[in-house]
């Protein structure tokens, strides 16, 4: 079973915080890198910020030094702490290996509101 779900987001004022949790499935998961994508309105889904299995991180410029990436392994789990948000990081917010696992499957994301 293929399984991406994603949820913790919410509205926002700028300056707060939110955790996002996404529970993958093993097929997905175990022995990948997972990322976080973003997808604002009217612009493309980006890749915000990634882990591989042995804990290699990376961000995107935008983000970094506000949101912090972790896995957990055992619960198949990939999380997303997003610290200072800003307006400009409104989205629908996704999880999924990168590369993108071999089915083509998404989750339904979960949504990101910050208000200024």
């Amino acid at each position: 079973q293929v399984q991406l779900v994603e949820s913790g987001g919410g509205l926002v004022q700028a300056g707060g915080s939110l955790r996002l949790s996404c529970a993958a499935s093993g097929s997905i998961f175990s022995g990948n890198t997972m990322g976080w994508y973003r997808q604002a309105p009217g612009k493309q889904r980006e890749l915000v910020a990634q882990i591989t299995t042995g804990g290699t991180i990376y961000y995107a410029y935008s983000v970094k030094g506000r949101f912090t990436i972790s896995r957990d392994n055992a619960k198949n789990t990939v999380y997303l702490q997003m610290n200072s948000l800003k307006p400009e990081d409104t989205g629908v917010y996704f999880c999924n290996s990168n590369p993108y696992n071999v089915w083509g499957y998404w989750g339904q994301g979960t949504q990101v509101t910050v208000s200024s």
